[in-house]
Formats: C-alpha cells, sequence, structure tokens
C-alpha cells in the first residue's frame, strides 16, 4: 500500500513496513475499527486482569471484535489464529501476537491454529531454498511453545509438510478468488511468479480450518500486526459464500527497532534482539540502540529526554517493565533529565539479558515436546 501526503514515508503492506508509523492513520487507510476501553474491558473481564498490551494499547484496532466476544458470552466456541512468516530466526517483535494468543487462549478455552507460511517465503524470496523455509518452521515453533501456548489447544502447522491438512479447504477457497482480486489486493504482476498470486487462498484458509475440521461454524480471531490486514479483508469478503462466518481482526503495534524508523526487521539484525541471540550480545545491542536522549548528558539534564520517541523506553513500555508505576516513574525521570541514556540502557540490557535466558530455557526444553503441538 503506497503512502499518502500525510506520512509520505510510512509505508505498510504484508511484505514491508517501514518510515514514521501513524497508527491513527493506518486506521483510516485500511477502514479498521479503533479499539475502546469497553471492549479492553470484555477482554479482561474473562481473563481475569487485562494483558499489558491492553492497557497500554499496544492492540489498537480491530475489526468485529465485538461479534467475537458476544459468540463467547452466547456459549458458542470461539477460536484463534496467527502466523509466521519463517524466514529466520524470531525477534522480539513477532512475540508480542503470540504471548498475546497465549492470553486470549487460557481466557476462552480457544483452540489455536498457527500457520507456518514456509511456501511463501520460499515464492517471495530468490535468497531462501525451500528446505531451508521448512526448516525456519520447525525452529520458529519452538518460540511460539515459549511463550506458553497450550498442546491441547494449539495446532501448529507447515503449509509445506502438513499440506493434507489444508488442501482442500485452499481448494475451496481458491475457486471464489479472482485474479483481479489478488492483483488489486496485493499489487502482482505479469513478471511475479504463479506461486504468490495462488499463496493468498492458503492464508484465507486458515481462517476457516478449525470450522472446516470440527463440522461447525467457530468464530475466529486473529491478533497480528495491522500489515496482514489485506489477506483478511480478501477472506471476509468470501466468508460467507463459502457458509463460514467471517474472521475478525486485533491488531497490535510494531515494536519499534532499535535503530530509527519502522520495526524491527530479521533481515537487519542490528536492528532487533532475537530469541537465540547470546544474551550479552543482546545487551550490546541494547547499549547501541537510538534514543531520545539529547546530543549530551548536561543538554539532557537541562532539556530532559523525549520517551516518546525513544525506541529504549518503547522496549519498556512493550515488553519489559509490567508494573505501570514504574513505567511511569522511568518516564518522568526521562522527561526532568533526572535519568541519563545510558543509565536507562544498561538498566534495560539487564531486563534484556533477563529474559533471554528464562526463554531460552522454555525454548530448549519444547524440543522435547514439539510433536505435541503440531497439527493432528
Amino acid at each position: 500500500m503506497s503512502a499518502d501526503n500525510k506520512n509520505d514515508n510510512m509505508v505498510v503492506t504484508p511484505w514491508e513496513v517501514k518510515g514514521d508509523i501513524d497508527y491513527g492513520t493506518l486506521v483510516q487507510r485500511f477502514g479498521t475499527q479503533p479499539l475502546t476501553e469497553e471492549l479492553k474491558e470484555r477482554i479482561a473481564k474473562h481473563a481475569g486482569f487485562m494483558h499489558m498490551q491492553l492497557r497500554r494499547n499496544v492492540y489498537f484496532s480491530h475489526r468485529d471484535l465485538d461479534w467475537w466476544l458476544n459468540e463467547y458470552d452466547a456459549g458458542r466456541p470461539v477460536g484463534l489464529y496467527t502466523g509466521r512468516g519463517p524466514s529466520g530466526g524470531v525477534h522480539l517483535g513477532h512475540l508480542l501476537p503470540w504471548f498475546f494468543c497465549a492470553y486470549l487462549q487460557k481466557a476462552y478455552n480457544a483452540k489455536l491454529y498457527f500457520q507456518m507460511t514456509d511456501d511463501e517465503k520460499f515464492l517471495h524470496r530468490e535468497d531462501l531454498t525451500l528446505d531451508e523455509t521448512i526448516a525456519y518452521s520447525y525452529d520458529n515453533a519452538l518460540d511460539v511453545i515459549a511463550c506458553g501456548v497450550q498442546p491441547e489447544l494449539t495446532h501448529i502447522f507447515s503449509d509445506t509438510d502438513h499440506i493434507g491438512h489444508i488442501y482442500k479447504l485452499g481448494l475451496q477457497v481458491s475457486k471464489r478468488i479472482t485474479m483481479s482480486t489478488v492483483k488489486a489486493v496485493f499489487g502482482f504482476t505479469d513478471s511475479d511468479n504463479i506461486g504468490l498470486t495462488w499463496y493468498p487462498a492458503l492464508q484465507a484458509m486458515t481462517c476457516f480450518l478449525q470450522s472446516y475440521r470440527e463440522g461447525r461454524n467457530v468464530a475466529c480471531l486473529i491478533p497480528a500486526a495491522i500489515d496482514q490486514d489485506p489477506y483478511w479483508r480478501m477472506t471476509r469478503d468470501i466468508a460467507e459464500k463459502m457458509g463460514y462466518t467471517k474472521p475478525t481482526q486485533i491488531h497490535n503495534k510494531f515494536l519499534p527497532p532499535l535503530t530509527q524508523g519502522g520495526k524491527m526487521s530479521a533481515s537487519q539484525p542490528e536492528s532487533a534482539i532475537f530469541t537465540t541471540d547470546v544474551p550479552e550480545k543482546a545487551a550490546k545491542k541494547v547499549m547501541a540502540a537510538f534514543t531520545g536522549g539529547r546530543e549530551t548528558i548536561k543538554l539532557q539534564k537541562e532539556l530532559g529526554g523525549r520517551p516518546e520517541v525513544c525506541n529504549i523506553y518503547a522496549y519498556y513500555y512493550y515488553l519489559f517493565e509490567e508494573d505501570d508505576a514504574k513505567l511511569i516513574e522511568v518516564e518522568q525521570q526521562c522527561k526532568c533529565g533526572a535519568l541519563v541514556c545510558g543509565d536507562c540502557k544498561a538498566r534495560l540490557a539487564k531486563m534484556v539479558k533477563a529474559f533471554l535466558v528464562d526463554f531460552q530455557t522454555k525454548r530448549d526444553k519444547a524440543k522435547d515436546n514439539l510433536a505435541d503441538y503440531l497439527i493432528k
């Protein structure tokens, strides 16, 4: 999707996110609905607490979330769907919707269908072999499990290795999507390989997969970043024609990169902290990160820092400081100049190291029971 005049450096597509992200503009551009306090309270009521990502508006937009919640309140089953394009290691930005899925899964006893789109990554990337993207699927699945999803309610699948579970439904979806539609939605041209034009049917298919397998309509909610929304808009147009309910979405913001602008990217290792990074290496990335600080310590103390544009502060906000009171303290100390960037970075680096040690322990443990989470 091309940028508009208001945000002429912002690009948000299923394959690329860059520039200064304006989420209000994205709500208008994609035609979604702002996430309200009432909806956040409804989610929290069933969970017993409000997830940090809800409290801090990391989730900011939705499509028909209220209907999904109504289905649950009416005693009908609800399900979850999200996924990963396995093109390399997993970074912290990828974890945001996965942690949130674990929260929703427990609160709503919802099955999670987690799609590893190793086919799409192979088709889209010239530098990756199919064997590599399939291998990344299983490696990345360890990160999904480490986020706390439940084996009895989780179905992780590789598009290539588990095609037998999804191909029939994929065909039914593909028959209802025209070439003109995928060209209009995704900008495909005559020079794109034909695999890319078929692939959207498989990503759309997963919205109906639980319903298809269980022989009944199950309301599907997709927690994901808003860059994937074009797939769901297309899917919603064909859902009722296939006898299924329209998928619903809840959209999270992008975790900023350690560098300036856009989002974390696996293709730019210096911009991201990966779940497999050696903790000491990750700490060094934090210490080299972009901040909202002033040019000198003297100016920082005189003028104060700018947490609203600081990526170090964003990491506290999105992931690492659960305590709201402590987060406010960091913000206030930064603004008044009492906290200098070096000290703030050092504190975050320590938290990142502790997080990675714990997460990597869970990740290693997942190797022993990966099969319990794969689609049956």
